[in-house]
């Protein structure tokens, strides 16, 4: 890693109607990479719009955030889906963002999935193989992100398979397990909160390649980019000072 510039990207475009979520004006000069809903979490047409048109005049690549289809549980629920489906929904999705990005001509760079889908994703690789078609459909210049593991290399043959270039996370303000999995959100301690302790596994990251668990133990891991989630409530300060340690060297 040495040093790299871990791009930051962030979940966004979460507001639906007269609801309001996220601090996307004052967060998106601050990242690289905005991961925006479209639909079926959260995110309406209106939104969508407006979170395309802010990342268009901050320079910030463009990703669609699909979901199961649950605003209620905002995406955060696991569904059983068909195949069919789940390539189904992540076509739909991305194409909806994708239509509204190009009244910007813009387009969507990658494709990150939402939620209970990543998860899925993640543990299960029917599914991931599902969203990696769905990618290689759509359109192959797209690259598919997913959660860094010890098994990048089993999903990346799976995606090289379709012609899919995948995109390596890590998540900085969330727990991680001494397997590599995320600490569910049903835990104590899953989310973290203290800027300093999020400051220095970034630090980590860039010098060690590494991140601590939540028992202390180093996890090595590739990254491509850092997650940060915009619905923290510290999530402006936390990402302005990624974005210094980004931009110090």
């Amino acid at each position: 890693m040495n040093h790299k510039n871990i791009k930051l990207n962030c979940d966004m475009g979460e507001s639906f109607g007269v609801h309001k979520m996220g601090l996307d004006e004052q967060i998106m000069p601050y990242i690289d990479m905005a991961n925006l809903a479209c639909g079926f979490h959260t995110g309406d047409p209106v939104t969508m719009h407006q979170s395309i048109k802010e990342a268009k005049a901050n320079g910030v690549s463009i990703g669609a955030h699909p979901s199961y289809p649950d605003l209620v549980g905002f995406g955060r629920r696991e569904m059983n889906c068909s195949v069919e489906e789940i390539i189904s929904l992540v076509i739909y999705q991305s194409g909806a963002l994708n239509a509204l990005c190009q009244s910007y001509d813009v387009k969507i760079d990658y494709i990150k999935p939402h939620g209970a889908l990543y998860n899925s994703m993640m543990k299960d690789m029917e599914v991931f193989k599902a969203i990696v078609k769905a990618v290689s459909k759509y359109n192959k210049n797209i690259k598919l992100m997913i959660l860094s593991t010890a098994h990048n290399d089993e999903y990346a043959s799976m995606a090289d398979k379709y012609g899919i270039s995948l995109l390596y996370e890590v998540f900085a303000d969330r727990a991680y397990q001494d397997d590599g999995t995320l600490v569910p959100r049903s835990m104590k301690g899953a989310v973290l909160s203290s800027e300093e302790e999020i400051v220095q596994r970034a630090k980590l990251l860039q010098k060690e390649g590494c991140i601590k668990t939540i028992n202390g133990k180093k996890l090595l891991l590739q990254a491509d980019t850092l997650c940060v989630h915009g619905d923290n409530a510290q999530a402006l300060s936390i990402i302005q000072a990624l974005y210094k340690l980004n931009h110090a060297h």
